[in-house]
């Protein structure tokens, strides 16, 4: 199996740079002047906070609804111009859930990007997919994401990549780690990735990513009902509309941070 530690690295990486989609880069984690946090970004700061002030630089170069080929021509040739320590790439999430899709053939072209990708960077660290037996949406696609998982935990040991293994990560399975579109995760969701990702670098973390969360109140079957209708208008409907006009939540989106630049402490 692919290593999960890495504690010999103990988070010795003075650059980093984010690629992926969507999750990558924090869609679910609002801040401020409108832009995402995320995970990427959390975990951006638990390593400069071990590097002497101002010394770390960090890029993220996700773009919302990128496909895996999109990321590949967009993404990878600037990761590798910027040539830094670490390397997180996630990608083939939105090729998994299209209809029709082959997780097989998406790891195949997954492992050459990967393949391109650790030659010319340091530390390429690769998330695998969630166990999405509880998310409503997604729980029907839990075949081919546990496919595709696995797939990549093989492609990452024959590349010696970290895995990130989110399948395992028993916190993002409840609800509350999880926006309200039913997609992407809530601020607390990016939180445990975050620290999960920090663990597999070897770092210290200030708190436990699967720490249980507190009780919920039992919920009725017409409270689910309404929950369900609701987010069939505000987030089904558009979802679908977008894809009938081939559009992408990503068109016109541009990466928050394309430069490797110096991440301040506040």
């Amino acid at each position: 199996m692919a290593d999960d530690s890495r504690t010999e690295t103990r988070g010795a990486f003075g650059s980093y740079a984010a690629i992926g989609d969507s999750f990558t880069e924090g869609v679910g984690d609002p801040g401020p002047g409108g832009i995402y946090v995320g995970w990427a970004d959390r975990l951006a700061v638990l390593l400069a906070d071990r590097t002497p002030e101002g010394s770390f630089r960090y890029a993220n170069l996700a773009v919302r609804g990128r496909l895996l080929d999109q990321i590949v021509a967009e993404q990878i040739p600037r990761a590798k111009e910027l040539a830094p320590d670490l390397v997180t790439f996630c990608a083939g999430g939105n090729d998994i859930i299209r209809p029709g899709s082959d997780p097989d053939d998406v790891a195949e072209r997954f492992e050459r990007a990967l393949a391109d990708l650790t030659s010319a960077v340091g530390t390429v660290m690769v998330p695998t997919g969630f166990d999405t037996r509880g998310v409503p949406v997604l729980r029907h696609l839990r075949g081919k994401i546990a496919t595709f998982t696995a797939h990549v935990r093989s492609i990452a040991d024959r590349h010696d990549c970290p895995v990130l293994d989110l399948w395992s990560l028993k916190s993002v399975q409840d609800r509350r780690a999880w926006n309200g579109d039913r997609l992407h995760l809530s601020p607390e969701g990016h939180t445990r990735v975050a620290l999960r990702a920090a663990q597999v670098l070897g770092l210290d973390t200030p708190a436990d990513p699967d720490q249980p969360w507190p009780p919920l109140p039992p919920r009725g079957t017409l409270e689910v009902r309404r929950d369900d209708m609701q987010w069939a208008r505000d987030y089904l409907v558009p979802w679908i509309g977008r894809r009938l006009r081939g559009e992408s939540s990503g068109d016109h989106t541009v990466a928050k941070r394309p430069d490797l630049l110096p991440l301040v402490r506040h």
